[in-house]
């Protein structure tokens, strides 16, 4: 079983086009670069002075442009091109990262979160279309795997490096513990190392499907396919109204309720980026075998009791077992319900059904980040995991109750359009 598995892997890798190979490595380099820079930026407002109630208020300002963004970053993907816009979005996360360093005050920071959400949104939105139009139906599922795969493994690698960073810089500078200098200063290298990102996305070629003639084709497709577009990303948005709550500060979670090192945190969402790659590259055999959206209820429901246990486990290594499992449950399945999705829309639609994706995985994260910001401050951790346990189950019901009769056979655009 293994190794037919394992074959069938390296058979469709070899399908693989040249502008996927490319893409690829700069997945790479852009993973270093968010797990440095998810690890650390936390640690990096709280040690300017600003309380958690502001790092909400940034991370949800994050989301909140990343959403606004997202249709219009749909459409400029089409009027610049896949490879115009990758580079676009990269150098204005390069420019974002250096000015909250270089200007830490809290109308720059705002000014920087703002920016770095709008590159980010533009980024997410063209890489589906991207993805779609440099693969075809034999290596889909499987170019979307690895590609999340291999940007996990490097998040791994970042997660690392970003908790052994601030004690390297400590020691260079001579003074007792990591502070506020030692976590800009590891930000900057992630600053660098965008830059570095964009080098790959000059080598890629062009290709005649990105090349459209009607430029209000795909927000007609919008407009006569709400019920279908809607059911898509419904589930999303209520999923990430509870990962919203607890996901952007578990490097905080950890410190707080376990005492935990940066090394320690840094290890640990190292350790769980590298089970999560693993997943992801797995995904798409069990969803050769079950089907897309079985396999995407199964694992989403399989990973609450996990995120029970993870939110009030009495102990660290309980809770850091459960904070694995969760991981891997609930985010191996994300390339496969991209890959799926993209598949249910005419190809002149699917940068809009990209943003419009993104704007579901980008709408908890606008709210809830916020809530949980003031939460955290009056009432600490526990009711923050509760409500997210609510909101996920919700979101599985809803998977069933849109999806659920075609996971008992293959499922096609056809069944779904309205």
């Amino acid at each position: 079983m293994i190794r037919v598995g394992v074959q069938t892997y390296l058979d469709r890798v070899q399908h693989f086009q040249r502008n996927a190979r490319v893409y690829l490595l700069h997945a790479t380099v852009n993973g270093v670069t968010a797990g440095i820079f998810g690890l650390l930026f936390n640690f990096y407002v709280l040690g300017l002075g600003f309380d958690e109630a502001l790092l909400g208020q940034l991370l949800s300002i994050n989301n909140s442009a990343a959403l606004i963004a997202a249709l219009p970053a749909g459409y400029l993907s089409d009027r610049l091109g896949r490879k115009k816009a990758l580079l676009r979005a990269g150098l204005g996360s390069m420019l974002a990262v250096t000015g909250m360093v270089l200007w830490p005050t809290t109308a720059v920071l705002l000014t920087m979160i703002v920016l770095l959400g709008l590159s980010q949104s533009l980024s997410s939105v063209t890489m589906a279309p991207f993805l779609m139009e440099n693969s075809s139906e034999t290596e889909r599922t499987y170019l979307f795997s690895t590609s999340f795969g291999v940007y996990m493994l490097a998040v791994t690698f970042g997660y690392w490096m970003g908790g052994q960073l601030p004690d390297r810089f400590r020691s260079v500078a001579a003074i007792e513990t990591a502070s506020v200098t030692t976590y800009g200063q590891s930000l900057l290298l992630v600053a660098a190392l965008s830059l570095l990102a964009l080098i790959p996305l000059l080598f890629l070629h062009s290709s005649p499907r990105e090349k459209q003639t009607d430029r209000l084709a795909p927000f007609r497709y919008a407009r006569q396919h709400p019920a279908l577009l809607g059911k898509l990303i419904t589930p999303l948005m209520i999923t990430t109204l509870g990962a919203g709550l607890f996901v952007p500060f578990m490097n905080i979670f950890f410190r707080e309720t376990y005492q935990s090192s940066d090394a320690t945190i840094g290890s640990l969402f190292a350790t769980g980026s590298l089970i999560m790659a693993l997943g992801l590259l797995v995904a798409p055999l069990l969803a050769d075998r079950y089907g897309n959206i079985k396999t995407v209820i199964l694992t989403q429901a399989l990973s609450i009791p996990f995120m029970a246990v993870l939110g009030f486990a009495p102990w660290l290594w309980l809770s850091a077992v459960a904070y694995l499992a969760r991981l891997i449950l609930m985010n191996m399945t994300i390339p496969v319900y991209q890959a799926f999705a993209m598949e249910q829309v005419k190809e002149e639609a699917r940068a809009t059904a990209s943003a419009l994706l993104n704007m579901g995985y980008s709408f908890g994260y606008m709210i809830s980040p916020a809530i949980s910001g003031r939460l955290q401050v009056q009432f600490g951790f526990n009711p923050i995991f509760g409500l997210a346990i609510l909101t996920y189950g919700l979101a599985i019901i809803l998977y069933w109750r849109f999806f659920g009769k075609q996971t008992l056979s293959p499922v096609s655009a056809s069944s779904l359009n309205p």
